[in-house]
């Protein structure tokens, strides 16, 4: 018996689900053994010293909580004299782009653009 067999018969079937019902559970899983979000954060954490003005960051992300950690890091660069925001809301692909690519249909595309006038200078 395959993993994923023993994740969806122990999983609860979801009405209208798109995706296999052990998706969530092995992308759950390589977020964890990979340290994703902490490297997310990190990356964002360092950005700002690393962009000299007029320098950007985009980031994609493909899941809620990466999404928030990047929309969140943004709003605090903002406040914080880092950035300007380029995205005020994500950008997101639009039908014929999920037509083409169905993998991009949880895509979220932010960015921001390094500003003179915060304290510490790239």
């Amino acid at each position: 018996m395959q993993l994923a067999d023993v994740v969806s018969a122990a999983a609860r079937p979801m009405k209208h689900e798109r995706i296999h019902p052990a998706t969530r559970t092995f992308q759950a899983l390589r977020i964890f053994v990979n340290h994703e979000l902490d490297e997310l954060r990190g990356l964002l954490n360092a950005a700002p010293q690393m962009l000299k003005p007029g320098g950007r960051v985009v980031i994609i992300s493909f899941h809620s909580l990466e999404d928030r950690i990047v929309k969140d890091a943004f709003r605090e660069g903002v406040k914080q004299g880092h950035y300007r925001l380029l995205t005020k809301k994500p950008v997101t692909p639009g039908e014929e782009e999920i037509d083409r690519n169905p993998r991009a249909r949880s895509a979220k595309l932010r960015a921001a653009e390094r500003i003179l006038g915060s304290k510490t200078q790239g």
